[in-house]
Protein backbone atom coordinates (compact mmCIF):
# COMPACT_ATOMS: atom_id res chain seq x y z
CA UNK A 1 0.00 0.00 0.00
CA UNK A 2 1.64 3.44 -1.16
CA UNK A 3 1.57 6.14 1.90
CA UNK A 4 0.96 9.79 1.67
CA UNK A 5 4.25 11.18 1.39
CA UNK A 6 5.40 8.26 -1.46
CA UNK A 7 1.91 9.63 -3.40
CA UNK A 8 3.23 12.98 -2.90
CA UNK A 9 6.67 11.90 -4.18
CA UNK A 10 4.82 10.22 -7.34
CA UNK A 11 2.73 13.07 -8.28
CA UNK A 12 5.77 15.90 -7.67
CA UNK A 13 8.55 13.96 -9.35
CA UNK A 14 10.25 14.35 -6.37
CA UNK A 15 10.89 17.99 -6.34
CA UNK A 16 10.66 20.04 -3.31
CA UNK A 17 6.95 22.09 -2.90
CA UNK A 18 9.00 25.36 -3.13
CA UNK A 19 11.51 24.58 -6.05
CA UNK A 20 8.05 23.08 -8.18
CA UNK A 21 5.87 26.70 -7.14
CA UNK A 22 9.48 29.08 -8.25
CA UNK A 23 7.67 31.51 -10.58
CA UNK A 24 7.75 31.62 -13.66
CA UNK A 25 6.69 34.73 -15.19
CA UNK A 26 6.41 38.19 -13.70
CA UNK A 27 2.77 37.63 -12.86
CA UNK A 28 3.62 34.81 -10.80
CA UNK A 29 6.59 36.93 -8.89
CA UNK A 30 5.47 37.89 -5.24
CA UNK A 31 6.86 41.26 -3.86
CA UNK A 32 8.76 43.80 -4.98
CA UNK A 33 6.12 46.13 -6.80
CA UNK A 34 8.49 48.82 -6.48
CA UNK A 35 10.96 47.61 -9.16
CA UNK A 36 8.87 45.03 -11.09
CA UNK A 37 5.04 46.16 -10.80
CA UNK A 38 3.15 47.49 -13.87
CA UNK A 39 5.07 50.19 -15.67
CA UNK A 40 8.37 49.70 -13.64
CA UNK A 41 11.51 50.09 -15.23
CA UNK A 42 12.86 46.59 -14.51
CA UNK A 43 8.94 44.91 -15.92
CA UNK A 44 9.46 46.97 -18.83
CA UNK A 45 12.91 46.02 -19.72
CA UNK A 46 12.47 42.25 -18.88
CA UNK A 47 9.35 41.90 -20.83
CA UNK A 48 10.85 43.82 -23.60
CA UNK A 49 14.29 41.23 -23.55
CA UNK A 50 16.41 44.58 -22.82
CA UNK A 51 17.87 44.02 -19.27
CA UNK A 52 20.69 45.81 -19.11
CA UNK A 53 23.69 45.41 -16.72
CA UNK A 54 21.81 44.70 -13.41
CA UNK A 55 22.56 44.45 -9.46
CA UNK A 56 20.31 42.97 -7.25
CA UNK A 57 20.65 44.21 -3.27
CA UNK A 58 18.30 43.00 -0.77
CA UNK A 59 17.97 40.62 2.41
CA UNK A 60 18.17 36.92 2.05
CA UNK A 61 14.88 34.91 0.81
CA UNK A 62 13.64 38.11 -0.73
CA UNK A 63 13.47 37.23 -4.39
CA UNK A 64 16.75 37.96 -6.05
CA UNK A 65 17.24 34.61 -7.44
CA UNK A 66 14.11 34.39 -8.66
CA UNK A 67 13.73 37.22 -10.38
CA UNK A 68 17.11 36.13 -12.17
CA UNK A 69 15.28 32.96 -12.74
CA UNK A 70 11.90 35.17 -14.57
CA UNK A 71 14.87 36.99 -16.58
CA UNK A 72 16.27 33.74 -18.04
CA UNK A 73 12.58 32.45 -18.91
CA UNK A 74 12.26 35.64 -20.89
CA UNK A 75 15.35 36.29 -22.77
CA UNK A 76 16.02 34.92 -26.33
CA UNK A 77 20.12 34.84 -25.49
CA UNK A 78 22.19 32.78 -23.44
CA UNK A 79 21.64 32.98 -19.78
CA UNK A 80 24.71 31.30 -17.34
CA UNK A 81 24.39 31.29 -14.05
CA UNK A 82 27.26 31.34 -11.58
CA UNK A 83 27.93 31.02 -7.80
CA UNK A 84 30.74 33.34 -6.12
CA UNK A 85 31.55 31.39 -3.56
CA UNK A 86 32.54 28.12 -6.53
CA UNK A 87 33.43 30.09 -9.23
CA UNK A 88 36.65 30.73 -10.55
CA UNK A 89 38.61 33.42 -12.92
CA UNK A 90 38.74 30.81 -15.12
CA UNK A 91 34.82 29.96 -15.32
CA UNK A 92 34.38 33.58 -15.68
CA UNK A 93 36.59 33.63 -18.81
CA UNK A 94 35.39 30.51 -20.41
CA UNK A 95 31.96 32.45 -20.04
CA UNK A 96 33.00 35.78 -21.71
CA UNK A 97 35.26 33.79 -24.14
CA UNK A 98 31.75 32.04 -25.13
CA UNK A 99 29.75 35.03 -25.40
CA UNK A 100 32.23 36.59 -27.82
CA UNK A 101 31.96 33.82 -30.36
CA UNK A 102 27.76 33.58 -29.78
CA UNK A 103 28.11 37.57 -30.72
CA UNK A 104 29.98 37.10 -33.56
CA UNK A 105 28.59 33.65 -34.84
CA UNK A 106 24.92 34.03 -34.24
CA UNK A 107 24.58 38.07 -33.17
CA UNK A 108 23.07 36.72 -29.77
CA UNK A 109 23.64 38.03 -26.38
CA UNK A 110 25.04 36.25 -23.29
CA UNK A 111 23.39 37.04 -19.62
CA UNK A 112 25.64 36.25 -16.69
CA UNK A 113 23.78 35.66 -13.91
CA UNK A 114 26.18 35.59 -10.73
CA UNK A 115 25.12 34.93 -7.52
CA UNK A 116 26.07 36.07 -3.94
CA UNK A 117 28.26 38.29 -6.15
CA UNK A 118 29.89 40.17 -2.39
CA UNK A 119 32.37 36.66 -2.32
CA UNK A 120 33.91 37.84 -5.33
CA UNK A 121 37.14 39.46 -4.15
CA UNK A 122 38.71 42.46 -6.77
CA UNK A 123 40.63 40.55 -8.42
CA UNK A 124 37.68 37.90 -9.80
CA UNK A 125 35.20 40.95 -10.60
CA UNK A 126 38.18 43.09 -12.63
CA UNK A 127 38.09 40.09 -14.59
CA UNK A 128 34.46 40.41 -15.38
CA UNK A 129 34.77 44.72 -15.89
CA UNK A 130 36.16 44.51 -19.68
CA UNK A 131 33.50 42.39 -21.08
CA UNK A 132 30.71 44.38 -19.29
CA UNK A 133 31.90 47.68 -21.06
CA UNK A 134 32.00 46.55 -24.09
CA UNK A 135 28.80 44.87 -24.08
CA UNK A 136 29.91 41.33 -24.05
CA UNK A 137 27.62 40.17 -21.82
CA UNK A 138 24.94 41.74 -19.57
CA UNK A 139 25.58 41.16 -15.83
CA UNK A 140 23.45 40.42 -13.12
CA UNK A 141 24.88 40.56 -9.99
CA UNK A 142 22.87 39.71 -6.89
CA UNK A 143 24.24 40.06 -3.08
CA UNK A 144 22.78 40.26 0.43
CA UNK A 145 25.60 42.60 1.23
CA UNK A 146 26.07 46.43 0.80
CA UNK A 147 27.59 46.89 -2.52
CA UNK A 148 29.03 49.68 -2.10
CA UNK A 149 31.51 47.59 0.08
CA UNK A 150 31.76 44.81 -1.43
CA UNK A 151 31.78 45.20 -5.14
CA UNK A 152 33.69 47.44 -7.00
CA UNK A 153 33.03 50.77 -8.03
CA UNK A 154 33.68 50.41 -11.88
CA UNK A 155 31.29 47.36 -11.61
CA UNK A 156 28.56 49.65 -9.68
CA UNK A 157 28.63 52.49 -12.24
CA UNK A 158 28.23 49.93 -15.12
CA UNK A 159 25.35 48.04 -13.79
CA UNK A 160 21.93 49.75 -12.27
CA UNK A 161 21.25 49.08 -9.11
CA UNK A 162 18.02 48.02 -7.69
CA UNK A 163 17.01 47.01 -3.62
CA UNK A 164 15.03 44.71 -3.04
CA UNK A 165 13.10 44.89 -0.01
CA UNK A 166 12.38 42.22 2.60
CA UNK A 167 9.45 40.21 2.20
CA UNK A 168 6.62 40.05 5.04
CA UNK A 169 4.10 37.14 6.62
CA UNK A 170 1.85 38.52 4.29
CA UNK A 171 3.38 37.47 1.04
CA UNK A 172 4.36 34.28 2.84
CA UNK A 173 0.98 33.35 3.31
CA UNK A 174 0.21 34.25 -0.54
CA UNK A 175 2.45 32.21 -1.63
CA UNK A 176 1.24 29.05 0.54
CA UNK A 177 -2.33 29.69 -0.58
CA UNK A 178 -1.17 29.92 -3.88
CA UNK A 179 0.20 26.90 -3.24
CA UNK A 180 -2.69 24.74 -1.73
CA UNK A 181 -4.86 25.81 -5.15
CA UNK A 182 -1.94 24.61 -7.42
CA UNK A 183 -3.11 21.07 -8.78
CA UNK A 184 -0.17 20.95 -10.98
CA UNK A 185 2.47 22.17 -9.50
CA UNK A 186 1.52 22.84 -5.98
CA UNK A 187 -0.68 20.62 -2.98
CA UNK A 188 -3.89 21.16 -5.12
CA UNK A 189 -3.84 17.30 -5.69
CA UNK A 190 -4.49 16.63 -2.10
CA UNK A 191 -7.72 16.40 -0.42
CA UNK A 192 -6.24 19.30 1.84
CA UNK A 193 -7.78 21.66 4.71
CA UNK A 194 -5.36 24.26 6.31
CA UNK A 195 -6.71 26.32 9.42
CA UNK A 196 -6.35 30.02 8.71
CA UNK A 197 -4.18 30.35 11.92
CA UNK A 198 -2.13 27.57 11.21
CA UNK A 199 -0.99 29.22 8.17
CA UNK A 200 -0.73 32.44 10.02
CA UNK A 201 1.85 31.03 12.22
CA UNK A 202 3.59 29.36 9.85
CA UNK A 203 4.08 32.84 7.56
CA UNK A 204 4.96 34.64 11.11
CA UNK A 205 7.87 32.14 11.92
CA UNK A 206 8.92 31.79 8.29
CA UNK A 207 9.60 35.78 8.47
CA UNK A 208 9.10 36.67 4.80
CA UNK A 209 11.20 33.90 3.92
CA UNK A 210 8.78 32.38 1.03
CA UNK A 211 10.83 29.02 0.61
CA UNK A 212 10.88 27.91 4.33
CA UNK A 213 6.92 28.66 4.53
CA UNK A 214 5.99 26.33 1.97
CA UNK A 215 8.86 23.94 3.29
CA UNK A 216 6.85 24.11 6.38
CA UNK A 217 3.23 23.42 5.13
CA UNK A 218 4.90 20.76 2.54
CA UNK A 219 5.79 19.13 5.85
CA UNK A 220 2.86 19.34 7.73
CA UNK A 221 1.10 18.19 4.58
CA UNK A 222 2.87 15.03 3.90
CA UNK A 223 3.58 13.99 7.80
CA UNK A 224 -0.19 14.46 8.79
CA UNK A 225 -2.21 11.23 9.17
CA UNK A 226 -5.47 11.53 6.83
CA UNK A 227 -8.92 11.08 7.99
CA UNK A 228 -11.10 8.37 6.77
CA UNK A 229 -12.35 9.87 3.76
CA UNK A 230 -8.58 10.58 2.97
CA UNK A 231 -8.68 14.55 3.90
CA UNK A 232 -5.48 16.07 5.36
CA UNK A 233 -6.47 18.55 8.20
CA UNK A 234 -3.39 21.03 8.92
CA UNK A 235 -4.38 22.59 12.34
CA UNK A 236 -2.58 24.74 14.67
CA UNK A 237 -0.86 22.53 16.63
CA UNK A 238 0.15 20.45 12.92
CA UNK A 239 1.59 23.69 12.10
CA UNK A 240 4.01 24.69 14.98
CA UNK A 241 5.43 21.05 14.59
CA UNK A 242 5.92 21.85 11.49
CA UNK A 243 8.06 25.54 12.22
CA UNK A 244 9.51 26.32 14.90
CA UNK A 245 11.18 29.50 15.56
CA UNK A 246 11.34 32.92 13.02
CA UNK A 247 14.26 33.25 11.29
CA UNK A 248 16.80 36.08 11.90
CA UNK A 249 18.54 37.78 9.39
CA UNK A 250 21.98 38.59 10.37
CA UNK A 251 24.60 39.07 7.70
CA UNK A 252 26.99 41.17 8.32
CA UNK A 253 24.99 44.45 6.34
CA UNK A 254 22.29 43.94 8.78
CA UNK A 255 24.34 43.82 11.43
CA UNK A 256 26.32 47.26 10.21
CA UNK A 257 23.03 48.27 9.97
CA UNK A 258 21.87 47.85 13.44
CA UNK A 259 25.10 49.29 14.77
CA UNK A 260 24.29 52.62 13.02
CA UNK A 261 20.54 52.70 14.12
CA UNK A 262 21.92 52.21 17.46
CA UNK A 263 23.91 55.32 17.35
CA UNK A 264 21.85 57.61 15.79
CA UNK A 265 18.83 56.82 18.05
CA UNK A 266 21.60 57.66 20.80
CA UNK A 267 20.79 61.18 19.72
CA UNK A 268 17.47 61.15 20.09
CA UNK A 269 15.74 58.39 21.64
CA UNK A 270 16.42 56.17 24.76
CA UNK A 271 13.89 53.77 24.01
CA UNK A 272 15.21 52.89 20.64
CA UNK A 273 18.84 52.72 21.77
CA UNK A 274 18.17 49.89 24.01
CA UNK A 275 16.08 47.93 21.65
CA UNK A 276 18.39 48.24 18.83
CA UNK A 277 21.34 46.84 21.56
CA UNK A 278 19.49 44.40 23.41
CA UNK A 279 18.03 43.51 19.65
CA UNK A 280 21.83 42.91 18.91
CA UNK A 281 22.87 41.29 21.23
CA UNK A 282 19.75 38.86 22.37
CA UNK A 283 18.47 38.00 18.73
CA UNK A 284 21.88 38.21 16.16
CA UNK A 285 23.78 37.33 18.85
CA UNK A 286 26.43 40.02 18.13
CA UNK A 287 29.32 41.06 20.84
CA UNK A 288 28.16 43.61 23.56
CA UNK A 289 31.79 45.33 23.08
CA UNK A 290 30.78 46.65 19.65
CA UNK A 291 27.97 48.59 21.42
CA UNK A 292 30.02 49.71 24.05
CA UNK A 293 32.89 51.03 21.80
CA UNK A 294 29.99 52.91 19.52
CA UNK A 295 28.80 54.13 22.70
CA UNK A 296 32.08 55.78 24.08
CA UNK A 297 32.58 56.94 20.81
CA UNK A 298 29.38 58.79 20.94
CA UNK A 299 30.53 59.81 24.08
CA UNK A 300 32.47 62.45 22.69
CA UNK A 301 31.16 62.60 18.93
CA UNK A 302 27.38 63.41 20.57
CA UNK A 303 27.52 64.72 24.16
CA UNK A 304 31.34 65.91 24.79
CA UNK A 305 31.63 68.32 27.52
CA UNK A 306 28.38 69.35 27.31
CA UNK A 307 27.76 66.39 30.13
CA UNK A 308 31.16 64.86 30.55
CA UNK A 309 29.92 62.10 32.60
CA UNK A 310 28.77 59.99 29.52
CA UNK A 311 32.35 59.18 29.00
CA UNK A 312 32.58 57.74 32.73
CA UNK A 313 29.27 55.50 32.21
CA UNK A 314 30.40 54.28 29.09
CA UNK A 315 33.71 53.35 30.26
CA UNK A 316 32.56 51.73 33.10
CA UNK A 317 30.08 50.02 31.79
CA UNK A 318 33.22 48.87 29.71
CA UNK A 319 35.00 47.86 32.96
CA UNK A 320 31.53 46.23 34.29
CA UNK A 321 31.52 43.89 31.13
CA UNK A 322 34.88 43.04 31.07
CA UNK A 323 34.98 42.04 35.07
CA UNK A 324 31.35 40.50 35.19
CA UNK A 325 30.86 39.77 31.30
CA UNK A 326 26.67 38.88 29.90
CA UNK A 327 24.66 38.89 31.05
CA UNK A 328 25.41 40.21 34.67
CA UNK A 329 26.21 43.23 32.93
CA UNK A 330 23.44 44.24 31.02
CA UNK A 331 22.26 46.69 33.58
CA UNK A 332 25.30 48.03 33.52
CA UNK A 333 25.49 49.20 30.06
CA UNK A 334 21.84 50.18 29.34
CA UNK A 335 22.00 52.38 32.11
CA UNK A 336 25.12 54.17 30.77
CA UNK A 337 22.99 54.04 27.33
CA UNK A 338 20.03 55.44 28.90
CA UNK A 339 22.23 57.86 30.64
CA UNK A 340 23.97 59.22 27.03
CA UNK A 341 20.57 59.31 25.37
CA UNK A 342 19.02 61.44 28.21
CA UNK A 343 22.41 64.05 28.39
CA UNK A 344 22.49 67.29 26.81
CA UNK A 345 24.31 67.54 23.43
CA UNK A 346 26.71 68.80 21.61
CA UNK A 347 29.23 68.30 18.80
CA UNK A 348 31.51 70.57 19.20
CA UNK A 349 34.31 68.26 20.10
CA UNK A 350 33.99 67.30 16.42
CA UNK A 351 33.98 70.09 14.98
CA UNK A 352 37.03 71.16 16.53
CA UNK A 353 38.82 68.33 15.44
CA UNK A 354 37.63 69.02 11.90
CA UNK A 355 38.47 72.44 11.70
CA UNK A 356 41.82 72.18 13.50
CA UNK A 357 42.15 69.78 10.67
CA UNK A 358 41.50 71.93 7.88
CA UNK A 359 43.26 74.51 9.28
CA UNK A 360 46.40 72.10 9.69
CA UNK A 361 45.86 71.22 5.68
CA UNK A 362 46.39 75.02 5.24
CA UNK A 363 49.88 75.27 7.25
CA UNK A 364 53.07 74.12 5.54
CA UNK A 365 54.46 73.77 8.60
CA UNK A 366 53.84 75.26 12.38
CA UNK A 367 56.73 77.45 13.95
CA UNK A 368 55.94 77.13 17.85
CA UNK A 369 55.88 80.64 19.01
CA UNK A 370 59.56 81.59 21.29
CA UNK A 371 57.88 82.10 24.44
CA UNK A 372 55.87 78.50 23.91
CA UNK A 373 59.78 76.87 23.44
CA UNK A 374 61.06 74.94 26.19
CA UNK A 375 63.06 77.14 28.02
CA UNK A 376 64.34 74.40 30.64
CA UNK A 377 68.02 74.45 29.78
CA UNK A 378 70.78 76.69 29.80
CA UNK A 379 71.15 78.97 26.54
CA UNK A 380 67.57 79.49 26.05
CA UNK A 381 66.81 82.75 26.92
CA UNK A 382 70.02 83.77 24.20
CA UNK A 383 67.76 82.30 22.36
CA UNK A 384 64.69 84.13 22.74
CA UNK A 385 62.86 81.34 24.53
CA UNK A 386 61.34 83.85 27.35
CA UNK A 387 58.32 85.87 27.65
CA UNK A 388 55.50 82.97 28.65
CA UNK A 389 53.25 84.32 31.42
CA UNK A 390 52.03 81.70 33.76
CA UNK A 391 48.50 81.80 33.93
CA UNK A 392 48.25 81.07 37.90
CA UNK A 393 50.13 84.14 38.65
CA UNK A 394 47.08 86.34 37.11
CA UNK A 395 43.27 86.51 38.55
CA UNK A 396 41.43 83.94 37.59
CA UNK A 397 43.94 81.51 36.66
CA UNK A 398 44.32 83.25 33.31
CA UNK A 399 46.23 85.29 30.93
CA UNK A 400 45.73 86.76 27.63
CA UNK A 401 48.59 85.73 25.21
CA UNK A 402 49.29 83.81 21.87
CA UNK A 403 49.19 80.14 22.32
CA UNK A 404 49.18 79.29 18.06
CA UNK A 405 51.72 79.70 15.16
CA UNK A 406 51.43 83.66 14.52
CA UNK A 407 50.05 83.00 10.90
CA UNK A 408 46.39 81.53 13.04
CA UNK A 409 46.57 83.11 16.26
CA UNK A 410 43.28 84.19 16.26
CA UNK A 411 41.73 81.09 14.80
CA UNK A 412 38.87 79.03 17.34
CA UNK A 413 38.94 75.66 16.62
CA UNK A 414 36.29 75.05 19.77
CA UNK A 415 33.37 76.96 20.05
CA UNK A 416 31.25 75.51 22.90
CA UNK A 417 27.59 75.44 22.55
CA UNK A 418 24.87 76.41 25.51
CA UNK A 419 24.11 73.02 26.16
CA UNK A 420 24.45 71.98 29.52
CA UNK A 421 27.72 71.80 30.86
CA UNK A 422 28.93 73.52 28.07
CA UNK A 423 27.38 77.12 28.75
CA UNK A 424 29.74 77.54 31.41
CA UNK A 425 32.20 77.29 29.25
CA UNK A 426 31.11 79.31 26.60
CA UNK A 427 30.38 82.08 29.31
CA UNK A 428 34.20 81.99 29.98
CA UNK A 429 35.38 81.43 26.83
CA UNK A 430 33.24 84.90 26.03
CA UNK A 431 34.88 86.71 28.77
CA UNK A 432 38.29 85.73 27.84
CA UNK A 433 37.62 86.83 24.46
CA UNK A 434 36.70 90.46 25.46
CA UNK A 435 39.64 90.76 27.44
Amino acid sequence: MMDLFSFGQEQTGGRLLADRMRPESLDEYIGQEHIVGKGKLLRRAIEADQVSSILLYGPPGCGKTTLAHIISKSTQGEFVRLNAVEASVKDVREVIERAQSNKALYGTKTILFLDEVHRFNSSRQDALLPAVEKGTIIFIGATTENPFHYVNGALISRSTLFQLEALTSEHSLLAMKRALADEQRGLGFMKLQADEDALQHIAAMANGDIRRALNALELAAMTTSPEPDGSVHITLEVAEESIRRPTVKADESTQYDVLSAFHKSIRGSSDAALFWFLYAVEKLGMDPMTFIRRLIAASSEDIGLANPQAMVQAVSALEAYRNNGWPEAKLNIAQAILFAVESPKSNAVVMAIDNAMNTMEELRSAEVPLHLRDAHYKGAVKLGHEGYQYPHNFPGHYVKQDYLPKEIARRVFYQATEQGNEAKIRHNQELRRKQ
